[in-house]
């Protein structure tokens, strides 16, 4: 994929007439969907859809572009358009016409019209490979440049929860702990549950419950194989095995201590549970074992 810096808003939306609708609308379509706003400088609802229509534009960074049509100047397209009122609204994917509306139309219904052509035109897709190239990187042990593509995959969509949580995720893998709780609050307000955004901050929270006890592993074993009831030193040996790696291992012995003491520690060990599913993500198959075994000592 091409990550290019983003398109200037100005070069995203254009004048246009019967003389350049085919180079403009129909033939620009068959490489990123145009959306036709059919208007006049008399027409009221036009003022306010115009500019929301070019915001939604802008927001999209290159992934559509708009032509306006001015109908007094173009009577002739627009009868060829069928327009019967303005505003009118039509959008080219491949060289058709594949949607529009007619008249005034929310933030949030434009938005979700300019997120439909993007869908079908496949717009998303180069993001979506950078994406899984990135895990990639990530999971072979490449971060630098795994929170190199993340970034670039931000420049294009700055919202884009999955490379957000990957950049953050790649940050604490460097161990620049600070730097990935930076970039998780780049979060969209009300997505701060998104699993691509729990995932990363629950990695940090371990990161940090774990931080130095990685080492002691032997140890502490030596000191629960002595004496079972010692909730303290189950806990401190499963917070050593986060901080070497060891996930399944560390979910065994919270559950182990979950199992003798739910209270301990004001619910210490449900706690860390939840925060390691959470890391694992939703498709792992250890995080799945281990959630349905804590459910069910939950509802035995």
């Amino acid at each position: 994929m091409d990550l290019k810096a983003p398109t200037p808003a100005e070069s995203l939306v254009k004048d246009g007439t019967e003389a350049t609708f085919m180079a403009d609308v129909v033939e620009a379509s068959v490489e990123v969907p145009v959306i036709v706003d059919f208007w006049a400088p008399w027409c009221g609802p036009c003022k306010t859809l115009g500019p929301a229509l070019e915001k939604a534009v802008a927001d999209a960074k290159g992934k559509v572009r708009m032509v306006k049509i001015d109908v007094d100047q173009n009577q002739r397209l627009a009868a060829q358009m069928r327009v019967q009122s303005i505003p009118a609204v039509f959008a080219f994917v491949g060289g058709q016409p594949v949607d529009g509306f007619m008249g005034a139309q929310t933030p949030a219904q434009i938005k979700a019209f300019v997120d439909r052509l993007i869908d079908m035109s496949g717009g998303n897709a180069g993001l979506e490979e950078a994406i899984a190239a990135a895990e990639e990187m990530l999971a072979e042990g490449a971060a630098a440049d795994a929170a190199q593509t993340f970034a670039a995959v931000l420049q294009e969509d700055e919202g884009n929860l999955a490379a957000i949580g990957g950049l953050a995720r790649s940050h604490l893998a460097l161990g620049e702990i600070e730097q990935a709780k930076g970039v998780l609050g780049m979060t969209p307000a009300g997505k701060e549950g998104d699993p691509a955004i729990a995932a990363a901050r629950a990695q940090i929270d371990l990161a940090e419950a774990s931080a130095g006890a990685s080492g002691e592993t032997a140890d502490l074993e030596a000191r629960v194989a002595a004496d079972p009831t010692d909730l303290q030193a189950r806990y401190d040996l499963a917070m050593a095995r986060v901080g070497a790696g060891d996930q399944a291992g560390a979910i065994d012995d919270l559950l182990e201590l979950f199992r003798r003491d739910r209270e301990w520690d004001e619910g210490a060990a449900k706690t860390q549970l939840l925060k390691l599913f959470d890391s694992l993500g939703p498709k792992s198959e250890v995080g799945q074992k281990g959630r349905r075994r804590l459910s069910s000592m939950i509802f035995a």
